[in-house]
């Protein structure tokens, strides 16, 4: 018999009821599995029906699932799926259990799946309570390496439920976010593949001396120098720091986006162990374990290292240039065939980069253009990177704090 719950956290203005209690199996009229007919059928498939598959679902992705198959009519007669109706909720039993989705259109699926159908609570609201259930339970479902729940087990998991107009509201709400974040993940990839097709455009291609895209007045063919000659390379210390609750910041191959740490060490290590050490305007960049990403110290403040990066003494090259060319093609290409991949973790020799041919224009105004270019298309990423952070975390505290 359903009982009455407590109350979340946050509501919306004017509701003050108790949540009811349900189980699953009482929200739907009907549950719906899944099978897989013979693969090796052409005739099963290439039908109008979208068929799911546990693949096709992302983990905290509630909706807008882009199936990657089609089953046909003879494919469902010769299956155990059956054509699940509109505006249902498919829920992972088996690999990948805790991913589910709210499906507006009729669809089938493989055999991971149950599906909650004709519902008797607010769909929206219903697709982010389950969500909201089965990740607060994850650690209880049984299994090994291969996690997956019964659905007598699905069924009889509780949720619970405030009236359908609050329901509504509720479910409306989480809609816009996800839609929010998604506009915001779309914007993100948009901004990545602009700046990967520049890097392929902006840096001449192995074999040629001029891109295929360049600021105008700029028509000299590039030059092609060693990396050693274009600038200082030092690696950090091989010494195991003594780490210090404050100091001289200490960084490593995982600062290297940031450039910020939280270790650091004394100003007595740091004059023992750095008399060179990175300065506003040099490259850092990493040598073992990830190989080659780089970044512009912009800080005057004294900073120590590891050997885990590499430090660029600035010379000739703007250095934002430099950055970028170190993630250019040609560069890359350059360092993978400089790298001891038989080390463990896989790693670059300081010397080896030293070696390596970087493609530059001699005139420093058009370094200066490319360099300026790449670093707003940066600030650009990282905003919405940030902006797309801030909505998942305030979603995962909103499903924490508007549910019971």
């Amino acid at each position: 018999m359903p009982g009455k719950a407590k109350v979340p956290a946050i509501r919306f203005k004017g509701y003050t009821d108790a949540w009811e209690q349900r189980e699953l199996g009482d929200v739907a009229d009907q549950t719906c599995g899944g099978g897989t007919p013979r693969t090796s059928v052409d005739e099963f498939w290439n039908g109008d029906i979208p068929w799911i598959q546990s693949s096709d679902l992302t983990d905290g992705k509630v909706f807008g699932v882009i199936p990657n198959k089609m089953i046909s009519i003879s494919g469902l007669k010769n299956s155990a799926t059956k054509l699940v109706p509109a505006n249902s909720i498919a829920i992972i039993t088996r690999v990948g259990v805790g991913k589910l989705a709210f499906m507006p259109f009729a669809y089938a699926t493989s055999q991971d799946f149950l599906s909650l159908c004709k519902l008797n609570i607010d769909p929206w609201f219903g697709v982010y309570s389950c969500y909201k259930k089965l990740q607060s339970e994850l650690h209880a479902v049984q299994g090994t390496s291969i996690k997956g729940i019964t659905k007598d087990e699905l069924l009889e998991k509780d949720i619970s439920v405030p009236s359908i107009i609050e329901q509504e509201q509720i479910g409306q709400f989480f809609k816009n976010l996800d839609n929010l974040i998604i506009l915001h993940q779309r914007k993100l990839l948009k901004l990545k593949n602009v700046k990967k097709a520049m890097l392929e455009k902006m840096f001449p291609k192995n074999g040629n001396n001029v891109p295929e895209i360049r600021f105008a007045g700029f028509t000299d063919a590039w030059e092609q120098r060693k990396l050693g000659e274009l600038c200082d390379v030092y690696d950090g210390t091989h010494q195991t720091p003594n780490y210090q609750s404050s100091g001289i910041m200490f960084l490593s191959v995982e600062n290297i986006n940031s450039l910020k740490s939280e270790k650091y060490i004394s100003n007595e290590d740091f004059t023992k162990d750095f008399n060179s050490f990175p300065e506003k305007g040099d490259v850092l960049m990493t040598r073992i374990g990830d190989i080659g990403t780089a970044n512009v110290v912009e800080s005057n403040e004294p900073i120590a290292y590891y050997v885990s990066l590499a430090l660029l003494k600035k010379k000739s090259l703007d250095p934002y240039f430099l950055k970028e060319s170190i993630s250019s093609e040609t560069v890359k290409n350059d360092l993978w065939k400089r790298t001891l991949h038989i080390a463990f973790p896989r790693k670059i020799n300081k010397n080896e980069i030293s070696e390596v041919l970087v493609p530059y224009p001699e005139k420093r105004e058009e370094q200066e253009h490319m360099g300026m270019f790449f670093k707003n298309l940066d600030n650009l990423i990282t905003l919405h990177q940030r902006k797309y952070e801030k909505l998942q975390n305030l979603k995962k505290a909103c499903l924490e704090k508007m549910f019971v």
